[in-house]
């Protein structure tokens, strides 16, 4: 486990006190609150005290009469924190407490407070600060293992058998998260026109599958790289007990490390990029894609798929959200809207060749995650702490809410690295392998 402490938000035991008059103030505000919610909630306080509906489908606990302002200013994140701290109980479903937290949130929180006027360019300024300070090679590798190595075990719990831990793909007639995460796999390899004996790079390969889903269903030859020593170790043993050595590797390495010209390195047919640029951080993203462009052959294509923010300006959700995630379950996580994700694109020379948004089917996926996790919770308990447990239930129940409302987005882009040769392919101009249609993704 990572010795990492990442950056915490205010303690809870700093809010400060109150007059004396202030408690019945709030009560009354939290009163008036709960009857606007979509779910019949109820409030209960230190010393009996209960406020809200009599049969409610959620009941909200507070061991801290503190946290009442929290309450009543929809500061959902810094509730979430209080549970994860055990100075708040729930009760309820996850989806229930979804549908409360969301109608608690005042406005709209993918905006900044400072988007817009002259205090625009000094936010942008910190952001950039910040977003350097968090992405230096030895703390990307301690805030990965902050993440991923929680346990194993504890991951497989709740995803699919191959542990894909990113957003699945829901055609017409999937109703398993076993096979939406094969078809999202699928979608994957034919995106990017992967073909027998092709060298394909997999940049932060998570437990693996798309490297071995590659290598035995479309015969490339497949490497992949993460910073995380517990799905090292995983996919190590999966390559083995598969007899692949001779097809697929893994190694415990940092993007920036991978060689690019050498037997062991580039350059690479094709790139896949899954879930990966999120942690790269939003100073990072051009170094990223020039360096994925040195890695990719000339006329290759690159697959980024990734979370992104569904406000123009927000690297992270307000209401306390984006703090509670970086402090309990993704420290130096950074979202970005998709368009800057294609400027940098561009501006590293690569060629964006295909959008598309799966923001439902992230939704979906992570409602199956949690309802997965939900369905385990006492086996849960016993390989993680109770606060990992409490914080997982919250982020994946809070993410399903925040796709589905469109707080954040998930976007597939292919790209390619052009060849400068306007003759060089089938389709005169493309400068590249890829044909310029959609035909081959849904050939049988």
């Amino acid at each position: 486990m990572s010795t990492l402490k990442p950056m915490t938000g205010p303690s809870i035991d700093a809010i400060p006190a109150h007059r004396p008059n202030a408690p019945s103030r709030w009560i009354t505000a939290v009163s008036a609150r709960l009857q606007t919610l979509p779910v019949r909630t109820r409030l209960e306080l230190p010393g009996g005290i209960a406020v809200g509906a009599e049969h409610a489908a959620v009941v909200l606990r507070l061991l801290d009469a503190r946290l009442m302002p929290l309450l009543a200013l929809g500061q959902v994140g810094r509730l979430a924190q209080a549970y994860v701290e055990g100075q708040l109980q729930i009760d309820g479903t996850m989806r229930d407490l979804a549908e409360v937290a969301a109608a608690l949130i005042p406005g709209d929180p993918t905006l900044l407070d400072d988007a817009a006027g002259p205090a625009r360019w000094w936010s942008r300024l910190r952001r950039t600060s910040r977003s350097l300070a968090k992405h230096r090679p030895r703390r990307d590798r301690e805030q990965i293992e902050f993440h991923y190595d929680v346990s194993n075990d504890f991951y497989a719990l709740w995803l699919d058998p191959r542990r894909v831990y990113s957003c699945a793909y829901w055609p017409e007639g999937v109703s398993t998260l076993a096979a939406a995460q094969e078809a999202k796999l699928e979608l994957l390899c034919r995106k990017l026109m992967l073909r027998p004996g092709e060298r394909l790079l997999d940049v932060g390969a998570g437990w693996g599958a798309l490297l071995l889903w590659a290598a035995e269903r479309h015969g490339v030859r497949a490497h992949g790289i993460t910073l995380s020593r517990q799905q090292h170790a995983h996919v190590r043993r999966l390559i083995a007990e598969r007899g692949l050595a001779n097809r697929v590797s893994i190694a415990l390495c940092d993007y920036r490390d991978v060689p690019e010209q050498s037997d062991g390195g580039g350059p690479y047919d094709k790139i896949a990029s899954i879930g990966m640029f999120e942690h790269v951080g939003r100073a990072q993203l051009l170094p990223y894609f020039r360096k994925l462009r040195r890695l990719l052959k000339p006329g290759g294509l690159l697959l980024n798929h990734g979370i992104t923010a569904g406000g123009l300006h927000n690297e992270q959700l307000g209401a306390g959200i984006g703090d509670f995630v970086e402090r309990y379950i993704f420290p130096g996580g950074e979202l970005v809207h998709v368009s800057h994700v294609m400027a940098a694109m561009a501006e590293a020379g690569l060629e964006t060749l295909d959008v598309e948004n799966l923001r439902p089917h992230y939704a979906r996926t992570l409602w199956a995650w949690s309802d997965a996790l939900e369905a385990q919770l006492d086996t849960a308990r016993g390989l993680t702490s109770e606060r990992v447990v409490h914080a997982y239930r919250l982020y994946l129940a809070g993410s399903a809410m925040g796709f589905e409302r469109g707080w954040m987005s998930l976007n597939q882009l292919l790209a390619s690295r052009p060849t400068g040769a306007v003759e060089s392919t089938l389709v005169r101009g493309a400068q590249s392998v890829y044909p310029f249609q959609r035909d081959h993704l849904y050939r049988s």
